[in-house]
């Protein structure tokens, strides 16, 4: 038996509510398989009871997120629409709060959590020493690690940025790379500098790192260090061994605060070879200090159809070991 719900949307809302060519309704309806539809000064919600309710809460908490005057987009309703109803309040809550805020990029454009799984990795940060962060492609790891670490550094809680990843080749051989040291590990380093470029500019961060006070590097360069008061970045450590995460680990000084990024389903490490990533977490896992925050497929929020790729992938690797 279809129901029929009407809901009052502010007119300069409407354009963000629904989307380009109504991309974000029809989203809506094909989820929920509900119809939509804006008559007079309604929106019109038809469809089975629990499809219309469900529908509604969803308008109602995008509605909130649009009238701080954030864009909503495809991403935005897509995880809007994967969550409960206890998870949906929460989540507008989160985006309509100012002291979810990091910063800002070059081109004004904010930076804050975007999923409940974003906003606990980044409390994590604020509020621990160490912070581990897993999950796959696209959930901001390091992205937010990064904003976190220029933040803080323009804030002047911590007097340099450490961003360092171990150079190991993603299946692929690059054979002899030409050029001096630096030239040979930047495309291990590229996607930190992409980062760095976005947040902070390019001039800012080339004047920052000849004085020093920025440092990008293969973690190599770690070893016999002690790095005090300092933001360090550890990406990518699926890809460092027992030996090497234990090193990096014990170079912390006092003043520091560390993020350890990685995603234990893309390891390039040799067959047979153990994570330092998977170690510490067995390791560590009792110590009040360290942090380990777990991002999901939900939290994925590059386009949409990664958030699909990483589920039917995660899908697939469940059902090949079922049957190992």
């Amino acid at each position: 038996m279809k129901t029929e719900k009407n809901m009052s949307i502010p007119q300069e809302h409407l354009s963000n509510l629904f989307g380009e060519l109504d991309r974000n309704i029809k989203q809506i309806e094909n989820t929920l398989h509900v119809d939509v539809v804006y008559r007079g000064d309604e929106v019109h919600i038809t469809g089975e009871p629990n499809c219309v309710n469900a529908a509604e809460k969803v308008l109602t908490q995008l509605l909130r997120i649009s009238m701080t005057h954030t864009e909503i987009t495809a991403q935005n309703v897509d995880y809007a629409l994967s969550l409960t109803e206890k998870e949906l309040t929460a989540f507008a809550d989160a985006a309509v709060s100012v002291d979810d805020l990091i910063c800002h990029t070059i081109t004004g454009k904010p930076v804050k959590p975007k999923t409940l799984g974003q906003k606990k990795y980044v409390d994590a940060i604020r509020n621990h020493m160490i912070v581990f962060g897993s999950g796959p492609a696209g959930t901001g790891k390091t992205y937010l690690a990064i904003a976190m670490a220029v933040t803080a550094f323009q804030k002047e809680e911590v007097q340099r940025i450490i961003l360092t990843r171990p150079a190991i080749e993603a299946g692929e051989k690059l054979g002899f790379l030409p050029g001096d040291l630096q030239q040979k590990i930047d495309p291990y380093l590229r996607p930190l500098y992409d980062a760095l470029y976005q947040i902070m500019g390019q001039e800012s961060f080339q004047r920052n790192m000849e004085k020093g006070l920025i440092e990008v590097a293969p973690l190599a360069y770690m070893r016999g260090r002690t790095l005090d008061n300092s933001f360090i970045i550890l990406d990518e450590a699926q890809n460092t061994t027992p030996a090497q995460m234990k090193m990096f680990l014990t170079r912390i000084g006092f003043g520091s605060k560390v993020v350890v990024t990685g995603d234990a389903s893309q390891k390039d490490l040799a067959p047979g070879t153990k994570s330092g990533l998977d170690v510490a977490r067995r390791v560590l896992s009792k110590v009040k200090e360290i942090s380990f925050i777990d991002l999901t497929g939900k939290d994925v929020v590059r386009h949409p159809l990664v958030q699909k790729i990483v589920n039917a992938y995660e899908e697939y690797e469940k059902k090949t070991e079922r049957r190992r």
